[in-house]
């Protein structure tokens, strides 16, 4: 398991670009790509409702100078009627923020769908998502980075963009009202006097100023805390998958007390990283409530010698206080939302870093890959073939080196080798996994391919959805389907095809194993590729099955690994590799015909050194 300490490095070099940059690398095709019309169209929308709103509230600001005037003056109709068009207002406020709401998660709900289907795609597109095991710098947990942070990637840019607009546009709105509201401000220093036009104004900069340096100050580190943050709640909730899905294997040997450890040390990971988070987020508070605390009574004190000086109404007074607070407000979005910036900013991170390993993943060195060669030959042959073929590994080191080889449509071929030559890595690269290494594999057409593991993969859902996948159920009808699970020795499954169950968990191996088989005789495909797809059977069971190729499919070509005793029989020749330092080779032996029983009738002709060899023992019976 990946621990905090092996990923800490990773949150330091990170970002090889600006992060707007990158952060425009995960909208631009969502916004330009084919979905743009209806991506374009959710953003106008807020923006249309957000400028609505920001129209409401300027009209509330003009309510508010006019009820405090008919307070002060005592105008008992003036101010029943400001309570009338009070509520008009609230209610105009209410009906545009649920629709601005709306659309707003509609785009954000949108654009996730589109990110999480498109990183889903490229992560399964060719096998990618198995191959990424094997790359030494791929970001870890791509389930986590699609389920979880593409959520929080998409939802907080779309609220923050918003608010970001919003004040911008509040800003705009008010600044020019505080500015009039405001007037000049006589200063006298000394000898000298003047007048500070819009005094208000400059006092809103000066305040937001200064609150929006210090939060960069104290809230700067909560980046990197959050970035690590979510490493560490990767880490643990891996772990805890990871145990679940052995839960079978730690039970039998015991392990829990030590999983319990390994458990212990990945969430004390967890409480390292959030106690940092925590403390960062308490020094931000300091200064967040102080600011707010002061901010109630700030431009009312700023604003009163004009007050009390009788230049101002309190109408006027309490308007320039709202849109005093409106104007910071508008200039502190930066204080409000750095803890949520920096939070928003880890989730992207881990986006970008996925979709990069993706981009990366795809585009691996040319020199440096096998070329797989699809179709048949120019005479028409269907083959599988090696041209000087060498497998590696993702670091270079070789595996297979120099084979090459031709297995014939209908051809029965049995790979063995010790444990670690590269057999089933052979598979992988046959199969298109296993992109490193150089030389050339020349497949059948994929569609009449089918490659059986030893651990079959039975996918959710339905017993019949199970056994015809990949195909759909469908294709396959219920009487089909039961035949074959009886030519495999399971038809006490017959009765349970509709039922929905983790099968992998409810079937022993020998009974995944000879489903597989069933699956095999559904597809009835050209090509079969075995992995020890026969270990967990017994001899029995195993002939039972491999009879299936010569009484089922005797025209599918059969290229399969395997140790067990009496497999050789079903093959026509053998492939072995032999480990080297260079790395292993293959070398071909076909399998010797089965004895030929002496005729019982009367001998024929005989070879002259046998015929000498019968005389002499007759010679000497005499």
């Amino acid at each position: 398991m990946t621990t905090q300490q092996d990923r800490e490095p990773e949150a330091d070099t990170a970002p090889r670009e600006g992060f707007i940059r990158r952060f425009w690398r995960l909208a631009r095709g969502y916004f330009t790509g084919d979905e743009r019309w209806r991506a374009r169209g959710l953003a106008a929308g807020v923006l249309v409702l957000t400028i609505l709103q920001i129209g409401i509230q300027v009209r509330f600001n003009i309510w508010n100078r006019d009820f405090f005037n008919a307070l002060e003056t005592r105008d008992r109709s003036a101010f029943f009627g400001q309570m009338w068009f009070f509520l008009v207002l609230a209610a105009a406020s209410m009906v545009t923020a649920v629709g601005q709401l709306y659309v707003r998660q509609m785009l954000q709900l949108d654009w996730r769908r589109w990110l999480v289907f498109q990183l889903q795609h490229r992560w399964l597109e060719n096998g990618l998502h198995y191959q990424l095991n094997f790359l030494p710098d791929a970001a870890d947990n791509p389930d986590q980075r699609m389920s979880e942070n593409t959520r929080w990637a998409t939802a907080m840019a779309v609220d923050m963009a918003v608010g970001l607009i919003t004040s911008v546009l509040m800003l705009v709105s008010f600044v020019g009202i505080l500015w009039t509201l405001s007037g000049p401000l006589h200063v006298a220093f000394g000898a000298n006097e003047f007048d500070i036009p819009g005094y208000m104004v400059w006092a809103a900069l000066l305040y937001a100023g200064i609150g929006s340096g210090f939060t960069w100050l104290i809230g700067r580190p909560m980046v990197e805390y959050n970035i690590r943050r979510n490493q560490a709640e990767s880490d643990h909730r891996f772990a805890l998958v990871r145990l679940r899905e052995s839960s079978e294997g730690v039970a039998l040997i015991r392990g829990e007390a030590d999983e319990e450890r390994g458990l212990q040390r990945a969430f004390n990971h967890v409480v390292t990283v959030m106690k940092d988070l925590m403390r960062s987020e308490r020094h931000l508070m300091w200064l967040t409530s102080a600011y707010g605390m002061l901010l109630t009574v700030f431009p009312a004190l700023v604003a009163s010698p004009r007050f009390f000086a009788g230049a101002i109404t309190l109408g006027v007074l309490m308007q320039i206080s709202s849109a005093f607070y409106q104007v910071t407000s508008s200039l502190n979005w930066f204080v409000d939302n750095f803890p949520r910036l920096a939070d928003w900013r880890s989730h992207v991170e881990r986006v970008v870093e996925l979709e990069e390993t993706l981009e990366s993943a795809q585009h691996i060195e040319s020199d440096s890959v096998i070329s797989v060669v699809e179709g048949p030959l120019p005479d028409g042959r269907d083959v599988l073939a090696f041209r000087d073929l060498q497998i590696a590994h993702a670091d270079g080191n070789v595996v297979i080196d120099e084979a090459t080889a031709e297995i014939q449509q209908g051809e029965k071929v049995l790979i063995v080798g010790e444990s670690g030559s590269g057999k089933s890595t052979l598979f992988r690269a046959i199969a298109g996994l296993w992109p490193w290494g150089s030389g050339e594999i020349r497949i059948p057409p994929r569609a009449q391919m089918m490659f059986m593991p030893q651990r079959p993969y039975l996918p959710l859902g339905t017993l019949h959805a199970a056994i015809t996948y990949p195909a759909p159920a469908r294709k396959f009808s219920e009487t089909a389907v039961i035949a074959a699970l009886e030519r495999c020795g399971l038809p006490h499954l017959a009765s349970r095809l509709q039922e929905e169950e983790r099968w992998d968990r409810i079937l022993s191996l020998g009974e995944q194993q000879r489903l597989a088989f069933t699956r095999l005789l559904l597809h009835k495909p050209r090509w079969v590729f075995m992995d020890e797809a026969t270990a967990a059977l017994d001899e029995e069971n195993q002939d039972v099955m491999m009879r299936l190729f010569p009484e089922e499919l005797p025209e599918s070509a059969l290229l399969s690994i395997g140790h067990r005793p009496g497999l050789d029989a079903y093959h026509d020749r053998t492939l072995t590799l032999v480990r080297s330092a260079e790395g292993a080779r293959l070398t071909t032996r076909r399998r010797r015909p089965p004895p030929r029983r002496p005729p019982s009738g009367p001998l024929v002709a005989v070879g002259q050194g046998t015929l000498r060899r019968l005389l002499r023992g007759r010679s000497a019976r005499a």
